[in-house]
C-alpha cells in the first residue's frame, strides 16, 4: 500500500472513529420528544378528519349502514371513542376512563361529545410521554410487551383504519369527506 492510500485509510479511519465518539453526545442533544413529536402530529391530523366528521354528518345518517352485516356510521365513531379511551390507557397504565359509546349510544351529541373526551384523553396520554418513557413497554394486545409509542402509533392506525370507513359512508350518502374539501391538504 503506499504512503498516499495509508494516509487516506488513516483519515478515514480517523474520521469514522470521531463520528462514533460523537454520535452519543448528538443524540443526547436531540429533542427528547421527537418520536413523540411525530406521534402527536399524525394523530392531530386524523383526529381532525374524525371530529370534523362527526359533526358534518346530518344525526339521520348516524344510523346508516351500506350493508346490514356492518356497523353503522354512529357505531364507528362509538368505537373510535371507546378504542381510543382504551389504547390510550393502555399506553398510559391506566383504566379505561369511559366506554359503552359504539353499542350504548345513538345520538349524535353523545357519540361527538363521546369522541371529542376520547380524543382529549389521548391528547393528555401523548403529552405526558417523551421518547424515553415512551420506549417502557406495557402489556398490549394478546398479552404481547409492546412499547408506550408503539401503542399509540398503533391507535393512529386504527383510527385512520376507521376514517376510511367513515369516508366510504359519505361518499355513498354523496357528502365530501374532511380530508377532501378545499384546502383541507
Amino acid at each position: 500500500m503506499s504512503t498516499q492510500h495509508r494516509s487516506g485509510a488513516t483519515q478515514l479511519l480517523s474520521a469514522l472513529a470521531t463520528a462514533v465518539l460523537l454520535t452519543p453526545a448528538l443524540l443526547a442533544q436531540a429533542p427528547p420528544t421527537v418520536m413523540v413529536q411525530a406521534t402527536k402530529l399524525q394523530f392531530d391530523e386524523v383526529k381532525g378528519y374524525l371530529v370534523k366528521t362527526a359533526q358534518k354528518v346530518p344525526e339521520d345518517l348516524y344510523s346508516f349502514k351500506p350493508t346490514p352485516d356492518v356497523r353503522s356510521l354512529g357505531q364507528i365513531i362509538g368505537h373510535v371513542a371507546d378504542s381510543n379511551f382504551a389504547i390510550c390507557a393502555t399506553a398510559a397504565g391506566e383504566k379505561p376512563p369511559q366506554s359503552g359509546f359504539e353499542k350504548g349510544k345513538t345520538a349524535k351529541a353523545d357519540l361527538v361529545k363521546g369522541l371529542n373526551d376520547s380524543i382529549a384523553y389521548c391528547d393528555k396520554v401523548l403529552a405526558s410521554m417523551n421518547d424515553q418513557n415512551g420506549v417502557e413497554t406495557v402489556k398490549f394486545f394478546n398479552g404481547n410487551q409492546t412499547p408506550k409509542l408503539a401503542v399509540l402509533a398503533f391507535n393512529n392506525s386504527h383510527c385512520n383504519e376507521h376514517y376510511g370507513n367513515l369516508v366510504t359512508y359519505m361518499r355513498l350518502k354523496g357528502i365530501v369527506p374532511p380530508s377532501s374539501e378545499r384546502g383541507s391538504m
